[in-house]
């Protein structure tokens, strides 16, 4: 769409979201469309970059009916660890295809250089009240990825009490994901070959994922000056949750590797988590805090911890931000596996399911403009540390960093208008 001399971006954008809906312009100008851009960049050091935008349209059609569009489109590059232990010698992979190998220098942390996706996301979004006591909402959602499709729909109730200070909600929410990863779906513990030596062991093209997550909510005006929120959330995975481009390094008693299995992870997950938010007005600016708890059937744990300060200056603003995040370990991670002993039933040793600890800290700065719309920035610095669970490093492995810390920047820019 090419903008005349004139024309806002706003009026763009309203002018194609009615167009869409069969919708007349002229009629949207007493409750005009809402929005909401970002522009995302997150870079690891020598790992993934990632570039996401954002654009969210809300309206008002009449008294508190809306409705929500949201458009995501995301980027991704760079390089993944595929969960290999670094070697005191140089070390030769198959790509995730099973037609190439690439090669990694001695001491290094396996990564596969060829991590790309491009993803696209829409939501839509409706929330009307029911009655003068309740109110319900309702949406859909679409992502496709290269090797990923994930269909979703979600509905939740909310019921007001105490002249709208207390307020109890239930949210159910479906999804139907569709796995087509590159090479296929690989065999269970099936050894990677490096071409041309043979090829990959798999027993499909495909796999699909469902996933149901319930969610009871509880939000309390407690003074003038004080609100809080209480979560409880449960979540039930069914299907194929192995990572495709994972592996385990098998590795003898000196410590050097001696292949290279596909990891398996069971195909069920129950997850809960406990969430508890508060905000205070503190004399103008708003301390905001929140924690949360979170356990699951394969026996991840993990905590936490968020503070942001919302101090105004003048017109503007600017919001500190910290948070500390820790995580015990899945009872089916491990670094590697030995050289003689019985394959476990489950494993897999993606530092994500590990034992780790990650701290963000940043600061955003805001300025209202005119009409209403405000300008925003955020850069945040970001440093996961994975620790080891309790494994012994057998020979060389006691030389070599197998449990590598991640640091990331986070940048973004926000319009509102």
């Amino acid at each position: 769409m090419q903008l005349s001399k004139g024309v806002s971006l706003k009026t763009a954008l309203t002018a194609a979201t009615c167009s869409l809906l069969g919708t007349d312009v002229s009629a949207e100008e007493e409750n005009s469309w809402k929005f909401d851009t970002a522009l995302m960049y997150y870079g690891e050091t020598d790992r993934v970059t990632a570039v996401e935008g954002i654009v969210s349209g809300t309206k008002e059609f009449k008294d508190e009916h809306f409705l929500n569009l949201k458009f995501t489109l995301d980027s991704l590059t760079g390089a993944s660890a595929t969960g290999a232990v670094a070697q005191p010698e140089p070390q030769t992979f198959s790509r995730p295809s099973g037609k190439g190998s690439y090669n990694v220098a001695p001491n290094e942390t396996p990564l596969d250089d060829t991590f790309k996706d491009t993803r696209v996301q829409l939501n839509a979004q409706w929330t009307q009240p029911l009655s003068p006591d309740y109110a319900g909402s309702a949406g859909v959602h679409f992502s496709k990825e290269y090797d990923y499709l994930s269909l979703g729909l979600n509905g939740s109730i909310s019921r007001y009490f105490d002249r709208k200070n207390t307020t109890v909600s239930v949210g159910l929410s479906y999804s139907h994901d569709i796995i087509e990863p590159e090479g296929g779906i690989n065999t269970p513990f099936s050894e990677m070959v490096v071409p041309p030596t043979g090829e990959k062991d798999t027993i499909g093209s495909d796999d699909t994922k469902d996933t149901a997550d319930l969610l009871f909510g509880l939000t309390q005006v407690i003074n003038r000056k004080m609100i809080m929120q209480l979560n409880y959330s449960i979540s039930q995975v069914d299907g194929y949750m192995t990572d495709p481009f994972k592996v385990v390094s098998v590795v003898g008693l000196d410590g050097y590797s001696i292949s290279q299995l596909y990891e398996h992870r069971p195909d069920e997950r129950t997850k809960q988590s406990i969430y508890w938010q508060t905000k205070y007005n503190l004399a103008g600016s708003v301390i905001d805090f929140s924690y949360r708890y979170m356990w699951d059937d394969w026996e991840i744990n993990s905590h936490t911890f968020d503070v942001r300060y919302y101090i105004p200056l003048g017109d503007n603003y600017i919001e500190p931000h910290v948070r500390y995040y820790m995580q015990e370990a899945a009872e089916f991670y491990r670094p590697f596996l030995l050289e003689g002993e019985a394959l476990p039933e489950f494993a897999s040793a993606d530092y994500r399911i590990g034992e780790m600890d990650g701290i963000t800290l940043g600061v955003k700065y805001g300025m209202p403009l005119k009409n209403g719309s405000e300008l925003s920035f955020r850069v945040e610095l970001f440093k996961q540390t994975p620790t080891n669970a309790g494994f012994a490093a057998p020979g060389v492995l006691k030389d070599v960093e197998l449990y590598e810390e991640v640091e990331a920047v986070i940048a973004q820019v926000s319009y509102s208008f």
